[in-house]
């Protein structure tokens, strides 16, 4: 076949290969943005999608309606603890502001004792406290200027808060077909890697489909009970804010052992203002119960339904987050576990070669001859004897 390679033919194969290289990285130019917010959506879509054939099935709604059921009640659930996170989260911002800046025209700014006596840095907060309460105008003024001179910074911070916008309302748009035409997408997506694998891409697929719903309904529901035990916590303990503290609490339990950063630091915030009692209730609550769900839930949920180790699904979590960002607590595991699964495959194809005992040896002449033993012809010895 080779030598039937015309200079025509390979100028022609060379062309049409640069053409479809820059057909995709075209194509990958336009739908970057929509890249992260598409994987967004095809996780939700997949965890939730027995909900939506629960409308579609059962109820005998229409797919778009169905859809559209889906759809909304996600963007409520979504939405609504957002909105009333970004306007709590304003309030204390505005009071923190106010109080900060009435304590320095007032020359009344002030720490607890046990910041004042903390070592070396003890007394530079001292002298600090005491520069701004001396001049409270002059402080305001270089704190005006300090704005001022860093509202770059302010427009990077808006510019990054609206682009999370636009990707979660281009997520949300993209959910209402993933539910209305996932089926179909799955069916073509999992027909064309068989054209290219074969019939062993259906046990990755399986695969991926089980470590997806595991990784997220573990996370999840992880993150979820911590955030309202810590709310209690929260509540009982006098904490500011109780309901910002759980939403926060909420989205740093989505990483693994991070709730301690939580609600340690409010036990400390409730020491240094001289609730004991609390803090070092807040402390113990953390310890004996919050952290024992993120012990018991996360690697049952995980590692009982996908039967991987749970170490694999931590470095899965983490290395995908630091890879992919925040969506990559998802895809980490899930690339991890279709690399367990070809490496378990491979095992078992060639696991006669490779747990295979080595009896035997090649001779020059290429003949199978048996392994000399020393000890087979002692115990010969022994028996002609």
């Amino acid at each position: 076949m080779i030598e039937n390679w015309t200079k025509e033919f390979i100028i022609q194969r060379l062309l049409a290969i640069t053409l479809l290289v820059a057909l995709f990285v075209l194509c990958f130019k336009v739908v970057q943005f929509f890249i992260v917010p598409a994987l967004w959506a095809a996780i939700l879509a997949y965890v939730t999608f027995p909900i939506y054939e629960f409308f579609h099935e059962k109820v005998k709604l229409s797919p778009d309606f169905s859809a559209a059921i889906m759809t909304v009640s996600i963007s409520l659930i979504i939405g609504v603890p957002l909105v009333i996170g970004v306007f709590i989260l304003q309030q204390e911002a505005l009071s923190l502001i106010s109080n900060l800046v009435y304590r320095i025209k007032v020359g009344y700014l002030d720490v607890p004792d046990s910041f004042k006596d903390l070592p070396i840095i003890g007394q530079q907060i001292k002298d600090v406290l005491w520069r701004i309460n001396k001049n409270p105008e002059g402080t305001l003024e270089a704190f005006r200027l300090w704005v001022q001179s860093h509202l770059y910074y302010g427009k990077v911070a808006f510019d990054v808060v609206f682009s999370g916008l636009a990707k979660l309302g281009m997520a949300l748009m993209t959910l209402f077909f993933f539910y209305r035409d996932g089926t179909s997408l799955v069916r073509q997506i999992r027909q064309a890697l068989r054209n290219i694998i074969g019939n062993r891409i259906d046990g990755y697929i399986d695969s991926v489909g089980t470590t997806t719903r595991a990784v997220v309904y573990g996370i999840g529901l992880t993150a979820l009970a911590q955030a309202l035990l810590a709310g209690i916590g929260y509540y009982f303990a006098g904490a500011p804010s109780p309901i910002l503290l759980t939403i926060v609490t909420f989205i740093i339990a989505l990483i693994p052992f991070g709730t301690p950063f939580v609600w340690g630091g409010v036990s400390v915030w409730l020491l240094s203002q001289g609730h004991t009692a609390e803090g070092i209730g807040l402390a113990l609550w953390g310890v004996f119960v919050i952290s024992w769900v993120d012990n018991l839930i996360r690697p049952i949920v995980i590692s009982g339904a996908t039967k991987i180790p749970f170490i694999i699904i931590f470095i899965g979590v983490l290395g995908g987050l630091t890879a992919f960002g925040f969506v990559g607590l998802f895809i980490g595991p899930v690339v991890l576990a279709i690399g367990l699964a070809v490496w378990r495959e491979w095992i078992s194809q060639h696991k006669n070669e490779i747990f295979a005992p080595q009896d035997v040896t090649l001779s020059d002449s290429n003949a199978i001859a048996p392994v000399h033993n020393p000890a087979q012809d002692t115990v010969s010895g022994s028996e002609s004897t």
